[in-house]
């Protein structure tokens, strides 16, 4: 029995479920889950494809079912906001994904920005802190947040980053497993030093079988190519350096982490992701119940 008593709400991404989007938001609270995440990218959910009538009418219905969304996902790929020249397009979708988030009733959007760059003076760092300085201020015009997921660099670095910017308005979605993973940097440690900035959290595990190079993992622009880089691409896709799993069978210290963020104070969501697995709802079903046993 745990000692931490746990006050956050749970979610699921439901596009984690595999199901079409109302029925997944009907499982979800069949679940017992409070609320859901949802991409908003592409297809039904993308802005450009949901019409005024349609946006109120899934509201209606999420309302319908008691749950709310804890955050869309507008993470739109393509090395983020590394390249200068797709970034003017990008940040226009990405103000779309926000506004719909708003009128959904939700104030996050999680992305992934692309590796946060060692050198500050690059040109690469440049193009994402200038994209994220745009982006931070709209954000904070709305009394809403991008969300940068954790996992492509370490914390420290991350933190860095964000602290360059004039606004929190581009905050922080920490995934303890892709830190596990991918980076082999600490989540407890990882909670504390980016505690001013962490608006949402995945809830995931997994286990690092051998040391990765996040660029092959997550891609770089300008990173890789020829016969080398498509064979260590395809080790990635093929889980030899590391694996998700079911919470608690990873190296994901559960305690340690929820005790962290319950120190920093964090009151909000604990959102399951589940990547990978023939039966995620089975999987999903027994993330809430091992979430539930810290309440």
């Amino acid at each position: 029995m745990s000692t931490i008593k746990l006050q956050n709400k749970i979610g699921v991404i439901v596009d984690s479920l595999r199901l079409p989007l109302r029925e997944g938001l009907k499982t979800v609270k069949e679940m017992g889950a409070d609320g859901v995440q949802i991409y908003a990218v592409s297809g039904e959910m993308a802005p450009e494809n949901l019409s005024a009538t349609a946006r109120k009418e899934l509201k209606t219905y999420i309302d319908s079912l008691r749950l709310e969304i804890s955050a869309l996902c507008g993470d739109l790929g393509g090395h983020g906001f590394q390249d200068a020249h797709q970034n003017k397009e990008k940040i226009e979708k990405s103000k779309r994904i926000l506004d719909l988030a708003v009128e959904l009733g939700t104030n996050i959007v999680t992305t992934h920005i692309g590796i946060v760059p060692e050198d500050e003076n690059s040109p690469i760092y440049e193009a994402m802190q200038t994209a994220c300085e745009e982006l931070g201020v709209y954000a904070k015009s709305m009394n809403a947040f991008f969300a940068i997921e954790t996992g492509p660099e370490t914390a420290a670095r991350l933190k860095g980053f964000l602290d360059s910017l004039s606004t929190n308005g581009v905050s922080v979605n920490f995934d303890p497993a892709n830190m596990v993973m991918v980076t082999g940097d600490d989540p407890v440690a990882g909670v504390k030093l980016l505690k001013d900035y962490i608006v949402h959290t995945h809830v995931k595990d997994g286990i690092q079988l051998k040391p990765v190079d996040p660029r092959d993992v997550y891609g770089a622009l300008g990173y890789g190519a020829g016969t080398d880089h498509e064979k260590i691409a395809q080790m990635v896709a093929s889980g030899e350096f590391f694996r998700e799993v079911p919470l608690g069978k990873g190296t994901v210290d559960f305690p340690n982490y929820f005790k962290a963020l319950q120190e920093i104070g964090f009151d909000g969501y604990l959102t399951i992701e589940r990547e990978v697995d023939a039966n995620p709802v089975q999987d999903i079903s027994e993330a809430i119940e091992f979430i539930k046993t810290f309440r």
